[in-house]
């Protein structure tokens, strides 16, 4: 089912770039005779997120334009030490552009950030800045080293992103609480977990205060962030400890914060654009994988019209307007 009204960007949209000619020297990863990638022991066997044709059908029969594309979670690999995970990124970033390239019109790559490591995260966005390029994807966080977004050691990060003009998409790693290891709660709880912690850091660490030309994009819309935006905002009006460092309140800093639309649920979509601004929520589907939105047209006409059209039309149409074609990117 198409929607009714074309959605103009897809900004939550993943591809793996690499095949099995790109692997002969990386140390971890192998190609299985199947052509499906084994990373660090863990196997990505879903089909469809190597092959950007079959992105750009689902794209045709869903109405969708445009996608923002980053590799998924299992590319990560958030234990690699400083060297390593700079040559990982070099390596991803190189393909995923050499992937896109192709269909330059309708896809964009949104280049790997190495979070853990934060003096070789800003090497790298410096590096593809320079390149022209100002959209990056990075982990929300760092389960191996526990860094969180407000540490002091991100500034060079901020600093040259902000100075970009530069859009960056957070997209939950794999949370390392063993209490999740059940009923699938590493996903389904531990998720959204991480990217309300990352943007409780950005909110209320004053990052996005005090670095206003960073569009900051949150998966999933927000996480648990919403639910517990209240709860921070009491934090602070009543002097807990840290909670508040003299910067904008909690409040107003979240509605610095994007968010996309995949909350699976119509009232959590409503508390999320309430909590960040009907003007901030974004489509998002995590195609391929089955926790996104698969039909975006059945999803966006079950929300409010006015919601719909802002997220499908409105929403991606300023965001376009602003990072639409940093450098030599393409208009997508």
């Amino acid at each position: 089912m198409k929607p009714s009204t074309p959605v103009l960007l897809d900004v939550h949209a993943h591809l793996v770039p690499l095949v099995g000619s790109d692997l002969a020297d990386i140390e971890g990863v192998q190609c299985t005779p199947a052509g499906r990638l084994v990373v660090d022991g863990h196997e990505l066997a879903n089909a469809q997120v190597y092959e950007p044709q079959q992105l750009l059908e689902w794209m045709d029969r869903h109405g969708v334009e445009a996608a923002w594309v980053s590799v998924p979670p299992t590319l990560y690999r958030p234990a690699l030490d400083a060297a390593s995970a700079q040559r990982w990124s070099l390596r991803l970033n190189e393909a995923l552009d050499r992937m896109v390239a192709a269909h330059a019109s309708r896809l964009s790559a949104l280049h790997h950030l190495p979070v853990q490591h934060p003096e070789v995260t800003a090497i790298v966005a410096a590096e593809r800045i320079a390149a022209g390029h100002a959209r990056f994807a990075m982990p929300a966080g760092d389960p191996v080293g526990l860094r969180v977004l407000s540490d002091a050691a991100y500034e060079p990060l901020w600093s040259a992103l902000d100075a970009a003009g530069a859009f960056l998409f957070l997209h939950p790693p794999q949370a390392c609480d063993p209490r999740l290891r059940a009923l699938s709660l590493t996903n389904l709880l531990g998720g959204p977990g991480e990217t309300a912690l990352a943007g409780a850091h950005l909110a209320m660490g004053g990052i996005a205060e005090r670095h206003p030309r960073i569009t900051f994009c949150l998966a999933h819309g927000g996480g648990s962030l919403p639910a517990v935006a209240g709860r921070l905002a009491r934090g602070q009006d009543t002097g807990r400890e840290g909670a508040w460092l003299g910067g904008e309140k909690v409040r107003k800093a979240l509605r610095r914060l994007c968010v996309d639309c995949i909350t699976h649920d119509a009232d959590a979509l409503a508390l999320a654009a309430s909590t960040f601004g009907t003007d901030r929520v974004l489509f998002g589907s995590d195609w391929p994988f089955a926790m996104g939105v698969q039909e975006p047209g059945r999803w966006l006409e079950f929300l409010p019209r006015e919601l719909a059209a802002r997220i499908a039309q409105d929403n991606p149409a300023q965001l376009l307007a602003r990072h639409g074609r940093p450098g030599g990117e393409g208009a997508a």
